[in-house]
């Protein structure tokens, strides 16, 4: 974590040299006007220390905050260091934990307003991102809502569910779950997280336009009623690595691409061989063994279930593209210790 520490007197000054020299990967920003040291700097830190009046830094961030996904965390001390409070990102941005660890270094009091932290409960944002669970952000809100409010929340997964951490528990009816875990499109009051575990397998013909994947995908998910948000990564043969359409389709996603080799691909089994890879490149197939090859390493990365890997759509054919779709199969597991407030 890159951390900036900033402030405005002579005592907040040698507070915060003495802090940068236990803190790695610190430093002290030269004395400036407040505003134009944050709008200058925003971008280049994961975290800023200031040690001066929170009124001060409020109104200084204000216009430059976007979201909480984006903005670096900040925390305020006073300028005795008796005091430190996590005001902004505590959870995704990591202020609430440094705030915590410099509060330990300054012997000081740690201020940690976040009702999931006071309550004791897990920290809905970090559990999600931590599962790479996809969800609007008002749906975000809302559930950790419900959560603070009621003191849990109803979950009813189509992958599977592990130990769940503090305030959330499993649902077997999806109609009484506050949340359902599913990477295709539901029909109810309940808040949808979208997994990421779909690995879309694709060959093309040389040549082929970004476009004519964008719509092969569209058209394939709409049938399968899959959500696109679930798309973990693209896969496919080596011969491809260099194809600019579907390079192109990949990075408009954030998508990584898993390329394989013939040789490795041929090794695949219960898939369709297909006559024209063959005779072309050597190869059974493209779509459907490179979407089983990264799904099965993606498992790797993940928590491995020992569960075969599952196509859940086999070759589909368009005029310059082939897709097929695989599962991952992994558990939503966290310990409890590891996200909760306590």
């Amino acid at each position: 974590m890159k951390i900036a520490v900033a402030a405005i007197s002579d005592g907040g000054f040698t507070l915060g040299r003495a802090l940068v020299e236990q803190l790695p990967d610190a430093e002290l920003l030269p004395k400036a006007k407040i505003a134009g040291t944050f709008a200058d700097n925003w971008h280049s830190y994961d975290a800023f220390i200031c040690i001066m009046a929170a009124g001060i830094v409020v109104r200084a961030i204000a216009p430059l905050l976007q979201d909480k996904g984006k903005d670096p965390c900040v925390l305020v001390i006073d300028e005795k260091g008796q005091h430190v409070i996590s005001l902004l990102s505590g959870h995704i941005g990591g202020g609430n934990e440094l705030t915590l660890a410099v509060a330990e270094i300054l012997d000081a009091d740690p201020v940690i307003t976040t009702a999931s932290d006071i309550l004791g409960l897990t920290a809905l944002d970090m559990w999600a991102a931590s599962m790479e669970l996809v969800a609007e952000k008002k749906d975000m809100t809302r559930a950790s809502g419900i959560l603070v409010n009621r003191g849990r929340l109803n979950i009813y997964s189509e992958v599977d569910l592990g130990v769940l951490p503090k305030g959330l528990r499993a649902c077997r009816d999806r109609e009484k779950a506050d949340i359902v875990v599913s990477n295709r499109s539901i029909f109810s009051d309940s808040l949808l997280f979208c997994p990421r575990n779909l690995v879309v397998g694709t060959g093309c013909n040389r040549g082929t336009p970004a476009s004519e994947f964008e719509e092969a995908l569209d058209e394939l998910f709409a049938d399968l009623g899959l959500l696109r948000c679930a798309v973990r990564n693209l896969a496919s043969i080596d011969k491809k690595s260099d194809e600019e359409g579907l390079l192109e389709f990949g990075r408009s996603h954030n998508w990584p691409i898993d390329f394989y080799a013939k040789d490795v691909i041929n090794r695949v089994t219960g898939v369709a061989i297909s006559a024209a890879p063959l005779k072309a490149i050597g190869a059974i197939g493209v779509a459907e063994p490179c979407a089983l090859l990264s799904a099965d390493r993606n498992r790797e990365l993940t928590q491995k279930s020992g569960k075969d890997i599952p196509l859940i759509s086999r070759k589909r054919k368009w005029k310059n593209v082939t897709m097929a779709v695989a599962e991952i199969p992994y558990t939503l597991l966290v310990p409890a210790q590891d996200l909760s407030g306590s």
